[in-house]
């Protein structure tokens, strides 16, 4: 076995890539001193995102970004929380939420982990489709345009952490963060359950959440982000146009993940055309079947 197929040697990799990436993050960000904050802020996380690109080139893996979506929005708070030396109780509740949604999200990603030889099947796809130019479409498709649209959904925290209120607006975006970190939770141990009692891969679940919506998972992501912003609004109505972070978060989903999993689920899951009959494509509520 080679060390790229070691799953330990992967996990420490991966652990050192990341944190050598936080150290550079956090130097960009104190050097950058005649910016404002979110300029800095964004420069941070882009640098980032570039060594974590080079890291991935290392070990001619793409995969190696996958964390990057739930590690970078909760380092970013917590850094952030110190920065401003907050003292609110709610805005330590969203950055609690967000936590919640990033570490259960990161242990879900470290679950599936397989190694450093196992690259996820949508940079495959592209790969062959360009191989020659694949890593720039990596730097851009793969590492740069997801952390813009996490950077950019993030953006109403950043404004609530500065200047935080607790009024029903608050509650309802704090009620659907967590709601939505809730559903992604019991919606991926469903789909992990599922695959551990039926080795068949062509099956098709039907339980729990995904007996009525073929990407639930994928709603809480959603959620998350809106919610975020409506915390955001409660306190900074001024900010609306913020939103269009959580608007390209949502789109990116309809436009790109959505269409190419489902794509992907036609080609080998048995009578997946019924199941898309008798299923939502997000709300997990019943549908009379076609």
């Amino acid at each position: 076995m080679s060390l790229r197929q070691n799953r330990l040697f992967g996990f420490i990799y991966i652990s050192v890539v990341y944190l050598i990436a936080a150290i550079v993050g956090v130097y960009t960000f104190s050097t950058i001193t005649l910016s404002s904050l979110l300029i800095r802020l964004f420069w941070a996380d882009i640098a980032a995102t570039l060594f974590v690109y080079c890291a991935g080139l290392m070990v001619r893996n793409a995969s190696v970004y996958d964390p990057y979506w739930s590690v970078a929005p909760m380092m970013i708070l917590i850094a952030l929380s110190r920065y401003f030396s907050i003292q609110s109780p709610v805005a330590y509740c969203l950055v609690f939420i967000i936590c919640f949604w990033g570490v259960r999200l990161t242990l879900n990603w470290a679950y599936t982990f397989r190694g450093l030889h196992h690259q996820d099947w949508r940079y495959n796809k592209l790969h062959d489709w360009s191989p020659r130019y694949f890593p720039l479409v990596s730097l851009t498709g793969i590492h740069l345009f997801p952390t813009l649209v996490v950077f950019f959904a993030l953006i109403p925290a950043v404004y609530f952490l500065q200047d935080s209120t607790l009024n029903g607006l608050t509650v309802l975006g704090l009620v659907i963060c967590l709601s939505a970190a809730i559903l992604q939770m019991v919606a991926d141990c469903q789909m992990h359950r599922f695959r551990k009692q039926n080795q068949d891969p062509k099956r098709v679940i039907s339980a729990g959440l995904w007996r009525y919506a073929r990407h639930p998972n994928y709603l809480g992501e959603i959620l998350l982000w809106w919610g975020v912003y409506l915390v955001m609004l409660s306190s900074r109505p001024d900010r609306w146009h913020l939103g269009f972070g959580a608007l390209i978060n949502t789109l990116m989903f309809f436009i790109i993940s959505i269409p190419l999993a489902e794509k992907r689920l036609r080609l080998y899951k048995l009578d997946y055309e019924r199941y898309r009959r008798q299923t939502r494509l997000l709300l997990p509520i019943p549908r009379k079947s076609v």
